[in-house]
């Protein structure tokens, strides 16, 4: 599919979306509180012919931009290793030396310019294929200072994408040990309040639907969030399955259980029929789960994509919230 083609096809969908869902006057920089943001994954290529970052930062109906993914927490020389498909990553990019982390220090000016548009751009680690886990909560620790000091805060040598201070960390577990997330996600808070008078960060978790989810549900239990993009999708629980459709109880779990009262639920969608093997729905009828969720839940803050490669002419969450915007 060409750029130009598939640029349209998801500027239509993020319209159709947005027509559906109500919005409120939109604010200069990203606002967690709220109840209407579109956060979108991209760097997987899962359609092909993905564009650049910056196209999608063009995109104003886009408040979230994750980077997927960091998947393996220990590649050789004790590195991270990130792959974003056709854009970057150790097979068709530079590494640092002794590493498999790939140098994607020519995105940073994208970033900055993403978040110049008043956008979050973070990343998320882990994903279906990921090599994840941790042994301690000792090891967790460690990993999330490498974290905050190669693509947050801090000031390693090994920056990948250089100069670019990312705005968080977004957690896709699906796989390995559910131990010591906690510990990871805690380290990196305490980074971060640390700097919170210059610089707003961001903790996530995409979990699966069925609750409590296998691999995060600990983690979600005992560390601060900032917002949970809930894959409603590949399970009986999803948005094609209206009878076991459960945004309810994870609203429950929002009030009662979570340690950040304030945490945001977000409706994880598939972007089109083919991002998913199960949880598609056409633009209306993901925004009219929008607009009851935003209705019926204090903790709703708005829908997650999955992802912008596979955005099609009736993505969910674009016309939702472009016709509303359109008022203002």
């Amino acid at each position: 599919m060409s750029y130009a083609r598939q640029g349209m096809r998801l500027f239509t969908f993020l319209f159709l979306l947005a027509l559906h869902v109500s919005v409120l006057p939109r604010a200069a920089a990203f606002n967690m509180s709220r109840n209407d943001n579109l956060a979108v994954y991209w760097g997987q290529d899962s359609a092909g012919g993905q564009k650049p970052l910056s196209a999608y930062c063009a995109d104003d109906t886009i408040d979230t931009l994750i980077l997927a993914f960091l998947y393996v927490f220990d590649g050789p020389g004790g590195e991270p290793v990130i792959d974003l498909a056709n854009t970057c990553s150790k097979s068709g990019s530079p590494v640092f030396p002794g590493t498999a982390l790939a140098d994607c220090s020519f995105m940073a000016q994208q970033i900055e310019a993403c978040q110049a548009r008043g956008k979050a751009v973070t990343l998320s680690l882990g994903g279906a294929t990921g090599k994840v886990g941790f042994e301690s909560d000792a090891a967790a620790e460690v990993f999330a200072d490498r974290v905050w000091e190669q693509f947050l805060g801090g000031e390693s040598a090994m920056r990948p994408f250089g100069k670019a201070v990312l705005d968080g960390v977004d957690l896709d577990i699906e796989s390995g040990s559910s131990a010591h997330y906690a510990a990871f996600v805690n380290k990196i808070r305490a980074h971060a309040k640390r700097e919170s008078k210059t610089k707003q960060y961001y903790i996530t978790a995409a979990p699966q639907c069925p609750f409590p989810d296998e691999h995060l549900g600990g983690a979600l239990d005992q560390a601060e969030f900032d917002a949970v993009y809930v894959q409603f999708y590949n399970n009986d629980c999803g948005l094609d399955e209206p009878e076991n459709y459960n945004i309810d109880v994870w609203d429950t779990w929002a009030r009662t259980k979570s340690p950040n009262k304030d945490v945001k639920i977000y409706i994880g969608a598939p972007s089109s029929e083919h991002a998913a093997g199960t949880g598609y729905v056409n633009a209306k009828t993901l925004g009219k789960h929008a607009t009851d969720a935003q209705s019926s839940f204090d903790s709703f803050g708005g829908v997650m994509l999955w992802d912008a490669s596979e955005a099609t002419g009736e993505i969910p969450s674009s016309r939702w919230k472009a016709k509303s915007r359109s008022r203002y």
